[in-house]
């Protein structure tokens, strides 16, 4: 946390290639410096639903080691699985009941499937960044209590085609002075969402 009085502000939009906002974007900003490191966003609890078919929020960032809830809320049985590096685990056949949350403890790309509806996917982004969010139905995060200085703000969605090293920069953070970064894509976003589960990847 920045001390008190000296805490700044940033911003970042991200807009497609028409310039409309891009909403559920993970940002994340980690400080350049080579000093002490950071402290990292503590852990916390999460919720991913599943209603419609679909998991809600499609995109979840969480910090190392935070637990996350699988509820389904749906009319129909789900059985939710991951085969990443991540955090590979797997869920029991269920509606509606309650399972015991699943901890993220490793830095990394988490992507979900159900091993009854192929269609479905979701996605927990784990951080150790010390600051992070998505980006709201404008396009906008707003990161606050910022120590001055450089960052490295990264962004990461599903539907984001543009390669990954057009997704980063530095941005400069004044105490007590809102600093602003807009990035534009320059591809048109996916149809569907990518990086994709597979069922075949997991050892059952």
């Amino acid at each position: 946390m920045a001390a008190p009085g000296l805490a700044g502000e940033l911003s970042v939009t991200v807009v497609d290639r028409s310039g409309r906002g891009v909403g559920n974007v993970v940002v994340t900003a980690v400080p350049v410096e080579h000093g002490p490191a950071p402290a990292r966003r503590a852990p916390s609890a999460a919720v991913m639903d599943q209603r419609n078919r679909a998991f809600v929020p499609q995109v979840l960032v969480v910090a190392v080691g935070s637990s996350v809830e699988f509820p389904n809320n749906d009319s129909v049985s789900h059985q939710v699985y991951s085969f990443s590096p991540a955090k590979r685990f797997q869920l029991p056949l269920y509606k509606g009941a309650h399972h015991d949350p699943v901890t993220f403890d490793a830095e990394g790309l988490v992507v979900l499937g159900c091993n009854i509806h192929d269609e479905m996917a979701g996605y927990i982004y784990v951080t150790a960044a010390p600051a992070f969010g998505t980006t709201d139905g404008d396009g906008t995060l707003r990161l606050q209590e910022l120590a001055a200085g450089d960052y490295r703000v990264t962004i990461w969605s599903p539907l984001v085609a543009d390669p990954p090293a057009s997704l980063e920069r530095v941005v400069h953070v004044a105490a007590q002075d809102p600093a602003i970064s807009r990035i534009q894509l320059a591809r048109g976003l996916r149809a569907r969402p990518e990086p994709r589960p597979r069922r075949g990847d997991w050892e059952y």
